[in-house]
């Protein structure tokens, strides 16, 4: 019989709690990957210690999984997510995990961002496992946005990319996506999904100030290279995969309430 438990990895980031939370509703059986010694009381959730920098704890936690959602990175310190999504291919192959979906980004082909850079060597990575997969690309998380303009705010004038459009997607309306993907059969890449609006940076930027209650100017400025010239061409936007459903301006309301 085919086994029917799905693992999430970063299932404490923001990401992956989203997806945690609808894997929970499908009734399947779900596990959850931590580098947490220390379990949490999750009814309902097999939590399980593993650590995909190292590998450590990994064939045991996925021992009986059928389909991996991988959501687990680091920003931080992205250097480590290539061997630790090796890490978690190989041990998924000795386990028999027959579908891994992996989350990316729009734009990590055509933005030579290092983060994007490898992200997109994961994704090659993932392809050339011989494990069933599906991958989805998905444009920027609003809450990213709020991080950098509430770090760009400190500043007397708020600069942000000129000539730069994003398009900010709910990290639940990915979530359901991906679920979506797991519970059906390995598809390779499929189409993008990006949030239901595109907006000029400037606007994002005036918008959450006015959120925030700050009175800043904004001041667009080129960035120069091949990452300036990549946002310019709109690389970070998908404008024909507007799937998502909760807008920037829904973001703010319940983040700035009061």
């Amino acid at each position: 019989m085919k086994n029917d438990t799905i693992m999430v990895t970063g299932a404490t980031g923001m990401l992956g709690r989203e997806v945690l939370e609808r894997v929970r509703r499908t009734g399947r059986p779900v596990r959850a990957l931590t580098r947490r010694t220390a379990l949490p009381d999750d009814a309902g959730v097999d939590w399980r210690t593993g650590d995909l920098t190292t590998g450590a704890g990994l064939d045991e936690a996925l021992a009986g999984v059928g389909t991996v959602i991988h959501c687990a990175s680091d920003i931080r310190h992205f250097k480590n997510d290539l061997p630790g999504f090796r890490h978690l291919l190989d041990a998924g192959k000795r386990a028999g995990v027959e579908h891994v979906v992996n989350i990316s980004i729009v734009g990590v082909d055509r933005t030579p961002y290092p983060y994007y850079r490898v992200k997109l060597e994961g994704e090659r990575l993932l392809a050339g496992s011989g494990t069933g997969w599906t991958n989805l690309r998905a444009t920027q998380f609003p809450a990213l946005l709020d991080l950098a303009f509430g770090a760009l705010s400190k500043l007397p004038v708020v600069l942000v990319p000129s000539g730069t459009d994003c398009q900010p997607v709910d990290p639940g309306d990915v979530a359901d996506r991906l679920v979506e993907l797991a519970l059906g059969d390995p598809a390779g890449r499929v189409p993008d999904f990006a949030g239901p609006t595109v907006y000029p940076a400037a606007g994002l930027a005036r918008d959450w100030l006015r959120a925030a209650g700050k009175r800043r100017p904004v001041l667009p400025v080129r960035v120069p290279g091949k990452i300036g010239a990549a946002w310019r061409a709109g690389h970070l936007t998908a404008p024909g995969h507007a799937l998502g459903r909760r807008t920037w301006e829904q973001y703010l309301a319940e983040r700035f309430a009061r």
